[in-house]
């Protein structure tokens, strides 16, 4: 941040090194980072582009996995295994369990079946004797 204030100021490479010379910067590093400044307007945003193109969770596969993900409309329970998409879109399950959350925001979770209570469940909870010692 502190180069990147300097360059916008018209500070050049070897300005820089002379105005910081504990620092012991190498001549092509303070180069390396006033082009990026000058190109990005930043020192740490990376340019658009750059980067390992996505390969697996496209717009395609993600419209796909969220076909066969979710029920269909009225036919409960019509919804695949991510093991069973990775099969069929020839995908891993490590990138389908990835879509699912990252990109269609979809959590999974059990239903656990709890204890209704009921007023006279809660009646009976109130009338029970309490136990309690005395020493």
């Amino acid at each position: 941040m502190r180069m990147q204030a300097l360059r916008e100021q018209g500070y050049g490479a070897k300005r820089i090194i002379a105005a910081y010379p504990t620092k012991e910067w190498k001549l092509s590093t303070v180069q390396k980072i006033c082009r990026r400044v000058d190109r990005n307007g930043s020192a740490v945003q990376r340019q658009t582009g750059s980067g390992r193109p996505r390969s697996v969770r496209t717009s395609e596969n993600i419209e796909l996995v969220e076909e066969l993900i979710c029920s269909q409309e009225g036919q409960s329970g019509s919804h695949l295994s991510t093991r069973r998409i990775a099969t069929e879109l020839d995908i891993s399950q490590t990138s389908v369990r990835r879509i699912a959350r990252k990109d269609l925001h979809l959590t999974a979770f059990r239903q656990i079946p709890a204890q209704v209570i009921t007023d006279a469940t809660r009646k009976k909870d109130l009338s029970a004797p309490l136990l309690c010692c005395v020493a």
